[in-house]
């Protein structure tokens, strides 16, 4: 099993899939295009997952990437590989098929409440949540729902939290794969940032941690689980 991880940004990591990756002994390839590094041929892979970052989605400019990386998006999702697009990556995956980019407007920020669809609680990997669970934010963007994905779960800021196109493409907008490890770790690389623009969040960590962080912790590495999963299967239906 190979996954192939797209890095947007430094101290953006994988968080809690490490822990699905090693468990389900997959080999995986991480590259930094916005370090310089080249994107791959897609097809020595077996999945795909897009992480988070401070650019808007429609950022070209910027991420000069983008438009390569939207076309490995949809290859990986056409060809019924995984696909996993976390945060930013949610919303390049939604402009990969073609959804509206709402750029602004939509901040959250810490662990907020995300509610599951009806949708999402028969799907092979929101399954692994309740119907509603305290999962990490930290947005202010969001995207409307491409042509024929399925919805999976929202919250009152953003109605799209996560969505699925396909067998197995999934956008998910909450950062389900930062435990309070990951969490701690953004306190400090980002603690200036932070003092500006989420005031009190320094200070009030560790009572929102002790409130929120096992509940949050254990959702999403039972969504990272899930969508592992999912990469095992789409190799079996494959080979088949």
């Amino acid at each position: 099993m190979r996954v192939l991880v797209v890095q947007n940004f430094g101290d953006e990591g994988i968080g809690q899939l490490a822990v699905a990756f090693d468990e389900a002994g997959a080999e995986v390839d991480v590259r930094r295009p916005y370090e310089g590094d080249q994107l791959p041929a897609g097809d020595g892979y077996d999945a795909l997952v897009v992480l988070g970052g401070p650019q808007n989605a429609r950022d070209d400019a910027g991420s000069p990437y983008f438009p390569q990386l939207l076309g490995m998006m949809r290859e990986f999702g056409n060809d019924g590989r995984s696909v996993l697009g976390i945060c930013l990556g949610s919303q390049l995956l939604a402009r990969a098929y073609d959804a509206d980019n709402i750029i602004g407007g939509a901040d959250e920020f810490g662990w907020c409440t995300v509610k599951r669809t009806g949708e999402g609680a028969v799907d092979s990997v929101l399954a692994a949540a309740p119907d509603s669970f305290p999962i990490f934010q930290w947005h202010e963007d969001t995207f409307t729902l491409p042509a024929g994905a399925t919805r999976l779960a929202g919250s009152d800021v953003a109605v799209n939290q996560a969505f699925r196109i396909g067998r197995a493409a999934y956008g998910i907008q909450f950062h389900f794969e930062a435990d309070q490890a990951h969490v701690r770790h953004w306190n400090e690389a980002f603690a200036e940032s932070l003092k500006a623009h989420q005031p009190g969040w320094l200070e009030g960590y560790e009572e929102e941690a002790a409130r929120h962080g096992a509940a949050a912790d254990a959702v999403g590495l039972a969504i990272a689980r899930a969508w592992v999963a999912t990469i095992a299967v789409g190799a079996k239906s494959k080979a088949a």
